[in-house]
């Protein structure tokens, strides 16, 4: 997995953990909804990437 991906990866899954925190913390459902996908998103980037360094190697 390169660095930069990664790092994309790691960066959205801790927006996403925020943005849930915060909407969970003012009652707004939308904003943590909206922070568990952005969470998922970088769940996928990261396994695309492990994937695509299983073929690789």
């Amino acid at each position: 997995m390169s660095g930069e991906q990664k790092a994309e990866a790691k960066g959205e899954q801790a927006k996403g953990k925020l943005k849930e925190t915060a909407g969970r913390l003012t009652g707004n459902e939308r904003v943590a909804a909206e922070g568990r996908a952005e969470q998922a998103k970088g769940d996928a980037r990261e396994a695309k990437e492990k994937i695509k360094d299983t073929f690789k190697h």
